[in-house]
């Protein structure tokens, strides 16, 4: 399995890469990139939330949320519910950043999936969930929206909205 670990490594390296570019340009990292995926794909996500989808501790993320904020990439505001929570949303500009980086993920994926002809993204889909915790799958396929994707459904991602359906 070590081939495989190894082109685990470089596949992220290659896939974080493409954004690491852009988000130098900013002075941001990774850990902004994460925040502001989940923030800008799940609006009105509480810091509790985050915490728990990111698995890092408050430390971490008030740094990293904080030059989000600072930067009005990232707005925090009162809770509907509960005025005490603060919910997360993105900015115009947040979005757009949001909006780059997905760009630019999507294009690595479809070039891809090309190479995989049909039935490739499913069997993606399939094997990333599989790489995923057990007791955390089901959590994660309802976060992202996806169906599920051993039954031979698609994720409800980038990808169908440019009219891929495998």
């Amino acid at each position: 399995m070590y081939d495989l670990i190894e082109l685990f490594f470089f596949a992220y390296r290659d896939f974080v890469g493409d954004a690491d570019r852009l988000l130098i340009t900013y002075e941001f990292g990774r850990a902004h990139h994460r925040v502001l995926h989940f923030v800008s794909r799940q609006p009105g996500l509480t810091i509790a939330e985050l915490l728990e989808i990111l698995k890092i501790t408050k430390q971490s993320l008030n740094r990293v949320l904080k030059e989000l904020i600072d930067k009005s990439f990232i707005e925090a505001r009162a809770g509907a519910q509960d005025r005490r929570h603060r919910q997360l949303h993105v900015t115009p500009k947040g979005a757009r950043l949001a909006r780059e980086l997905a760009q630019l993920q999507t294009r690595r994926f479809m070039e891809a999936m090309d190479t995989l002809g049909e039935g490739g993204r499913k069997r993606a889909s399939a094997f990333l969930l599989a790489m995923i915790d057990e007791n955390q799958r089901e959590r994660v396929v309802a976060l992202i929206g996806a169906k599920d994707p051993a039954a031979g459904e698609s994720y409800a991602l980038a990808g169908q909205q440019n009219g891929d359906k495998d």
